[in-house]
């Protein structure tokens, strides 16, 4: 049993929680998406940052710290879903909608303006939920995160050509989804 960490340990420590803290939303965001349950995000992101926090002495120096950690969630949710075995399923009882964020700026616009723009972002995430999970990671990764094709494909180990074919794919699911909510408002 180890009686600490060493000097080293506990500076890498250090230098790796400064590093990631900024991460730690986007992660969550990313964990989201893989798992669709607050819960299991939450364990996931923690899971995430601890194996992170352990190999972070590994990392070279110009690496894209952002991209490893997102490239680590990814693989601990795979081996989750092949090690998973049939058991009781958990419900979240909280619920799922904090819109805390836009306040200030949607006071001050007009109120069926306001309305219009959260229901088209829940029809957004709504039509998101509703890609197969290749095809959600991208949209996820690109759309939302801002991670370049090579970061993606660097994330997911697969070609960036198979990237943007599926971004190219997924983009056009979420044309035929949200399209036909256009066409229901109108």
């Amino acid at each position: 049993m180890r009686q600490g960490l060493g000097k080293e340990s506990k500076a890498n420590t250090v230098e790796f929680n400064q590093a990631a803290l900024e991460h730690l939303d986007a992660l969550y965001g990313f964990a989201m998406s893989l798992t669709r349950n607050r819960t299991e995000a939450e364990d996931l992101v923690q899971e995430t940052y601890l194996r992170a926090v352990r190999a972070f002495g590994q990392l070279l120096p110009d690496s894209n710290l952002k991209s490893w950690m997102f490239a680590i969630m990814r693989n601990i949710r795979l081996n989750q879903l092949r090690h998973a075995r049939v058991g009781p399923s958990f419900i979240e009882l909280d619920s799922e909608e904090d819109e805390g964020n836009g306040f200030k700026d949607e006071a001050a616009q007009n109120p069926y303006d306001v309305y219009v723009s959260k229901l088209e972002r829940q029809e957004v995430r709504a039509a998101i939920e509703r890609l197969p999970v290749v095809y959600r990671e991208v949209v996820v990764l690109r759309d939302i995160e801002g991670f370049s094709y090579q970061e993606i494909a660097t994330i997911l180990e697969c070609p960036a050509g198979t990237v943007m074919s599926r971004i190219g794919r997924a983009r056009e699911k979420l044309r035929v989804l949200l399209g036909q909510w256009q066409t229901q408002i109108v």
